[in-house]
Parts: C-alpha cells; sequence; structure tokens
C-alpha cells in the first residue's frame, strides 16, 4: 500500500514501516517528503492495527542528509515557507503521538534526518552511520527541534559540541554519548529494529502509551509534577480490563 511520491508506507501484522524514498537525493526532505510523512504519520496514529512504527532509508548512502537545500529560497516567498512549516508541524505531530517509534539509520543522518529520528524514542544506527547538526556552517540553526531534543538526549556539553562546530560523528560515538541505542551491522539494521518492534509488542498498548507519555511529559516538570503525573496515570491505569489480564499473567508464570 503506498500512494505517496516521497516515502514509501507499509503495514505487516503490528508494525508500519515509513521509508524515506529518495535515494537519488540521499532521502533530502522536501516539501513534498513533509506533506507525504505528515500524512503516512497520521495514518499510523489513527490505525489500530499498528502498534509501531519503524522510520528507515531507501538505498544504500543514507537515512536522510537533511533539508533539501535545492529548495532553499524557491518558495513563492520566505514568509509562505515558514506559515507552510506552522501550519503542518511535522516534528509537533510526532513527539505528540503515544504509540512508540523506531529509527533504523545508516549512512548520512544529518540535519533534518537526525531531527526526525530523535523525535523517535529508540535509535539503532548502522555501523556506517555518520551523524551530524551542520546547520551552523550554513549561517541557521536547527529548525526541525534539535536544538531541543538532543539536549533532552544527551549531555549540554555533547549537544553543544555537535551543534556549535557541525561535526559529523560516527555511530559509536553517537552510542557512547547516549544518542543511539544500539549499533549494529548494515545488515542487521532492520532485523535488530523488528527484533526490538517485537519486544515492545509484547506489552500491553495502555500502558505503553502510558509510560511514554509519563516520560515525555515528565522532562518538562518539576519532579513533584512528574510524580503526580505519573501516579495518575498508574491509577487509571490500575482500573482498566489490560491491567488486570497482564498481573493474571504474570501470576501464572511466577507458580
Amino acid at each position: 500500500m503506498n500512494s505517496f511520491e516521497t516515502i514509501i508506507y507499509e503495514k505487516t501484522p503490528g508494525i508500519a514501516y515509513i521509508t524515506l524514498n529518495r535515494p537519488q537525493q540521499l532521502n533530502a526532505v522536501n516539501l513534498q517528503m513533509r506533506d507525504d510523512l505528515w500524512e503516512a504519520i497520521t495514518a499510523f496514529r489513527d490505525d489500530p492495527e499498528v502498534r509501531v512504527a519503524i522510520f528507515r532509508g531507501a538505498g544504500e548512502r543514507a537515512f536522510s542528509a537533511g533539508a533539501d537545500i535545492t529548495e532553499f529560497g524557491t518558495a513563492p516567498s520566505q514568509a509562505i515557507a515558514r506559515q507552510v512549516r506552522w501550519e503542518r508541524d511535522l516534528w509537533g505531530l510526532l513527539l505528540g503521538i503515544d504509540k512508540p517509534l523506531i529509527a533504523a539509520l545508516h549512512g548520512y543522518a544529518l540535519g533534518a534526518g537526525i531531527e526526525l529520528a530523535m523525535c523517535c524514542d529508540i535509535r539503532i544506527a548502522a555501523e556506517n552511520t555518520r551523524i551530524g547538526l551542520p546547520e551552523v556552517a550554513l549561517g541557521m540553526i536547527p529548525t526541525a527541534g534539535g536544538s531541543q531534543t538532543l539536549t533532552r538526549l544527551v549531555r549540554r556539553g555533547a549537544a553543544l559540541e555537535i551543534i556549535l562546530t557541525g561535526d559529523r560523528i560516527t555511530a559509536q560515538e553517537a552510542y557512547r554519548i547516549g544518542l543511539v541505542h544500539r549499533v549494529v551491522a548494515l545488515d542487521q539494521l532492520v532485523p535488530t529494529a523488528e527484533e526490538m518492534a517485537r519486544k515492545i509488542m509484547a506489552q500491553g498498548d495502555p500502558a505503553l502509551h502510558y509510560a511514554k507519555r509519563a516520560i515525555k511529559q515528565g522532562l518538562d516538570m518539576s519532579i513533584e509534577e512528574g510524580l503526580r503525573l505519573e501516579k495518575l496515570l498508574a491509577a487509571y491505569l490500575w482500573t482498566t480490563e489490560a491491567c488486570a489480564e497482564g498481573i493474571k499473567a504474570r501470576r501464572k508464570r511466577s507458580k
């Protein structure tokens, strides 16, 4: 099932695959891809048949090399371009999804490419991955949330070095600083992401969604507010049938 120009959207039982599909352009994110991603991510969010999404890049060279700079200055006006960007807040849409999101990175993961991945919950990188935020060298700053998401994933100093120097880091360095969760051989990238997706799907949906919500919302709260949120969400889960079934199954396994 695919009706998009710049991405491929596929489903298997429980898993949605969203593949950035402009390999000749290193899967650079252009306006059409933004529109296609918006539609695909919304479809994933609203589809009860899929529980986890895996993002990946087509071709051998890149997950995504970032924003398509050939479009810079070609919009009817910069004001209109900014308006379109704000009206369709793709990164806000990603961050607001309760379902788990996995990014499978290889080759270049730069600018908007790594920013998309940082909106996901789990990042798995092939050994050949090179990660960077080069916007400062272009006289810009990250515009897809990178200055905020990166500082929530790694130490402040590491985030500053990556953004201010524009240097590209290896998959191994990204793992060392906590930006990616695993580094694997290229031929094991998608299988590892699928294994992670199946492990996640073995858990109950309400608990997964509320755990993700507690973590993400709690980051912007004081510890006291975060604990209150956790207590509120946990209390609700206690009332659900899924929680009762989970406890029953655990008791059976412990006997």
